[in-house]
């Protein structure tokens, strides 16, 4: 029988002929070459590392930017090939605006209820001082308002600003050291007053009175909602007019939506938060992302969730759902947003001293520090 054991061929598992002659300090160089080679090749391919942006934003704007999030990260992708995954956080707009400023929340982007909430992120020099000037319309992408939503069949008849004060009415509306809703709830009850012929004076028996009545403070729109239409609490809610829609929409019938025969023009602003938005891609997309909310797309969700476009013709064909109304500027109750802030809710303002001069009604509901 013939030896089946093959001997290995001589220098069958040395190294190359070429190799072998080579000094060894050349041949960690080769290699190092070659090993360069590969990283250039994979530094070249296509990064689809998804780019994250946060959209810190006031309580009920939850459902829209999530349509309109799906809708930009798509437009973005064919326009780019960039792949960006935006993340939300809600509560109420104060509370969020203090969460960026002490860093809880690392926003690149702020989508606030109040302008004086981006400036106070300004003033810690997180934001640009011309940030208005950045955007079309002063950074203000859509309006909003203040309206009531009571029980079917209105049975209190709550029609306008004086009917919140009469005897037995419960109000729910948020709290203005926390919200925006809150905030502009005070100022609507204010002009109301005011702007009709009313006297300063008028207007603080007024907002006194009408705090009397509130039944439950919230930290922010969505929790005070949820008070009113699922706890039941209240005869009429003080709330956006976005929330009042989807409140009334969802309630199958329990609940209606009062314009009353005035109310404040509320103008929600928008900026990317300089601060955070170091890296340039993700401050392009941050930019970007804004941008988009000034498109006819994006103007025609906002309308379809009972935002208030800035494009005038987009909001023309919504009239049946967001009829024309007379709304007031802030300049009829102060110089600008921030000499709102100022004048009303700044320490020793005029609602600290409504709260301290108006005692609470009756079994009103400590409130929701958490929000929702």
């Amino acid at each position: 029988m013939a030896d089946t054991n093959v001997e290995p061929s001589k220098g069958a598992h040395e190294p190359p002929h070429w190799l072998s002659k080579l000094p060894w300090l050349n041949v960690i160089g080769v290699v190092a070459i070659v090993l360069a080679g590969i990283l250039i090749g994979v530094r070249s391919l296509p990064d689809h590392t998804p780019n994250k942006i946060l959209n810190v934003s006031y309580d009920p704007t939850r459902e829209v930017y999530a349509a309109l999030d799906k809708a930009f990260v798509e437009q973005y992708r064919q326009q780019t090939g960039i792949t960006v995954d935006v993340a939300q956080s809600h509560g109420g707009s104060g509370r969020q605006a203090r969460n960026v400023i002490d860093g809880s929340e690392h926003a690149n982007v702020v989508s606030f209820a109040l302008i004086s909430d981006v400036q106070a992120l300004q003033k810690r020099g997180l934001i640009a001082p011309d940030w208005q000037k950045r955007l079309p319309n002063n950074s203000i992408a859509y309006t909003s308002t203040i309206v009531f939503v009571v029980r079917k069949g209105n049975a209190k008849g709550i029609h306008d600003w004086p009917d919140l004060v009469k005897d037995g009415v419960s109000v729910v509306t948020p709290d203005p050291r926390t919200s925006g809703n809150g905030q502009l709830s005070f100022l609507a009850g204010w002009g109301s007053v005011v702007t009709r012929g009313g006297t300063p004076a008028a207007a603080l028996d007024y907002v006194k009175s009408l705090y009397r009545h509130v039944a439950v403070f919230d930290a922010g729109a969505r929790s005070s909602a949820a008070s009113f239409a699922l706890q039941q609490i209240g005869d009429v809610h003080l709330t956006w007019e976005n929330e009042a829609l989807r409140e009334v929409a969802e309630s199958k019938g329990d609940l209606e939506l009062v314009y009353p025969p005035v109310s404040i023009k509320a103008e929600p602003a928008v900026a990317w938060v300089d601060a955070n938005d170091a890296d340039a891609k993700t401050a392009a997309s941050a930019k970007a992302y804004l941008e988009y909310l000034f498109t006819d797309p994006a103007q025609e969700q906002f309308a379809q969730f009972g935002y208030r476009p800035v494009n005038p013709a987009i909001l023309a064909k919504h009239a049946d759902k967001l009829p024309n109304l007379r709304l007031f500027p802030v300049t009829a109750l102060a110089k600008d947003w921030a000499d709102a802030r100022q004048k009303f809710f700044a320490e020793n303002g005029i609602y600290d001293l409504v709260t301290a001069s108006a005692p609470a009604a009756p079994g009103r509901i400590v409130p929701n520090a958490q929000g929702s």
